[in-house]
């Protein structure tokens, strides 16, 4: 069988903002010129939670994030490592050369504060110098930079957290997203003619501010919805901590449990409130759903 040679991008990606995204477009391009196949290489754990022993907040799971380069950046091989205390201690030039053989590697990017091996000694000066001596291609991706500011997953976390939903979709340069199942909830919106579906964030993802953000729903044949989507712990109705995402599709009507869903944040609303009864809380969506429907009019006009 015929080996295939990689273009492969190599860093952690969190949110796949617009600075990843030179990455990922450098290395299309390189491999359309190479006949090469585009990959990515990340890590399921945040190299920081080892190296530091402090776990980072991350804007997506390792199966969201695959899900946008996919979606956003047409590059279907995407390849995860464990990182773990082995990877960590590894010399990086043993680390490069695994890699390098096992993905059979001709072309290697990297963004230019990109570090790796043991204590990060395997800056990206070093991974062009050794490239160079192997007789591979190697791209440095300087700094992107957006309002005098370089692009970095650690502001788009600041602003995803305050809710500034709108902000952080222009550093990410897509919408802020949620992929999940369908889960069963308590069925109250149907009884109140605003029936919602059930999602949950994966453990270690941020929570967005807690409150109401015009959305839109994607299900798996492609449809997409205008929707309000409740981010919180649904004071009126529930005695529950646990952090839900509930989403009322407007002008949709079946059943979805069990389902695949993405919700994409756009705008944020309004705070999530205790309503004193049953009839407020409902009276409120439908003021959300003219609300959202005046936004996305607004958006595409």
């Amino acid at each position: 069988m015929e080996e295939t040679k990689r273009v492969i991008a190599l860093g952690f990606f969190d949110g796949v903002h617009i600075g990843h995204g030179e990455l990922l477009k450098r290395t299309k391009q390189r491999a359309a010129e190479l006949h090469a196949m585009p990959s990515v290489l990340s890590f399921d754990v945040h190299p920081d939670t080892l190296v530091f022993g402090k776990e980072v907040p991350l804007i997506n799971s390792a199966i969201g994030r695959e899900e946008i380069i996919r979606r956003c950046y047409g590059i279907d091989n995407v390849v995860f490592i464990h990182f773990n205390r082995r990877v960590m201690q590894m010399d990086w030039r043993d680390f490069l050369e695994d890699l390098i053989r096992d993905l059979e590697i001709c072309h290697i990017v990297v963004g230019h504060d990109f570090c790796f091996g043991y204590r990060g000694q395997g800056t990206a000066a070093r991974l062009r110098e050794y490239c160079a001596e192997h007789g591979l291609g190697c791209d440095v991706i300087p700094p992107v930079m957006l309002d005098g500011q370089i692009v970095s997953s650690t502001h788009i976390r600041e602003l995803i957290a305050a809710g500034e939903i709108e902000e952080a979709n222009r550093w990410l340069g897509h919408p802020h997203t949620l992929a999940d199942t369908v889960h069963s909830g308590y069925h109250l919106g149907r009884k109140l003619g605003t029936p919602t579906i059930n999602m949950f964030f994966p453990h270690g993802v941020i929570v967005p501010r807690h409150g109401v953000y015009a959305s839109k729903v994607y299900l798996e044949n492609g449809e997409s919805y205008i929707a309000v989507t409740n981010v919180g712990v649904r004071p009126t109705v529930s005695q529950d901590d646990r952090v839900s995402v509930e989403s009322h599709l407007l002008d949709y009507s079946g059943n979805l449990y069990g389902r695949q869903a993405r919700v994409e944040f756009y705008a944020f609303l309004r705070d999530e409130t205790k309503f004193s009864d049953y009839a407020a809380l409902s009276q409120q969506i439908h003021k959300d759903a003219e609300t959202a429907r005046a936004f996305f009019a607004a958006k595409e006009a």
